[in-house]
């Protein structure tokens, strides 16, 4: 899904997230719904900001802030040069967690699931869409690697604008995309009792915790549970 399509009119959140609140019993459409009301509040700054954790083939967790650009039942999408400290971890340790924090609503969704690399087509697609100076920044910096300083970086990038002035930015070999299939969908509505709201979406994948008594079944291979705060 497009994000730019979902802007619309503010009217506020609901206060209480009670089962009759959901939006859907399918996690994604639930996601959307949040999305789209944090996209019109005016004191959201950056709805599609969202931290992405990652893991090293031995462990060692590390997060940063990235964009959400398009999701979709098949998974949440983001783009980033692959030879950065996510892009290894990603390739050696193909799992990862996802956090939305829109404190103006007092709301978080967290996602955890696979990560499997987008198409070099679909990321040639979303490079050349990109503003002009973003791909060549992109070109410019190789992300992570150890540089002298900061004047080095607008050097290299002064030169690639006038290299690339009247043709086409290449993409870089080792740029793309990644997408997250969620195999755990976490809402979670603050309060102000501190008696928060957790509805949790869990996909029944072979060897996945199988349904209790007190779980109800979502849509698909869905099913949702209330947690504890």
């Amino acid at each position: 899904m497009e994000l730019g399509a979902m802007r619309m009119e503010y009217r506020g959140a609901e206060e209480a997230f009670e089962e009759r609140h959901l939006a859907s019993r399918d996690p994604v459409a639930q996601f959307g719904a949040w999305l789209a009301e944090a996209l019109r509040c005016p004191a959201v700054g950056e709805a599609n900001a969202m931290c992405l954790a990652t893991c090293s083939r031995d462990g060692k967790p590390s997060a940063r802030m990235v964009l959400l650009k398009g999701f979709g039942q098949d998974g949440f999408r983001f783009f980033t040069n692959r030879q950065s400290r996510k892009g290894r971890e990603l390739d050696s340790n193909p799992f990862a967690s996802l956090v939305f924090y829109w404190e103006p609503l007092n709301r978080q969704v967290r996602i955890e699931g696979s990560v499997r690399r987008l198409s070099e087509e679909e990321s040639e697609q979303y490079f050349h869409s990109r503003p002009r100076s973003s791909q060549i920044g992109a070109v410019a910096s190789r992300q992570s690697t150890v540089i002298p300083d900061r004047e080095y970086l607008m050097k290299r990038n002064a030169e690639l604008e006038e290299k690339y002035r009247d043709v086409p930015v290449p993409k870089p070999e080792d740029w793309g995309g990644y997408i997250l299939q969620p195999d755990v969908v976490e809402f979670w509505q603050g309060q102000t009792s501190r008696l928060h709201d957790r509805i949790v979406f869990r996909r029944l994948r072979d060897g996945a915790e199988p349904p209790g008594p007190m779980t109800r079944r979502g849509e698909g291979e869905w099913v949702f549970e209330r947690l504890a705060p």
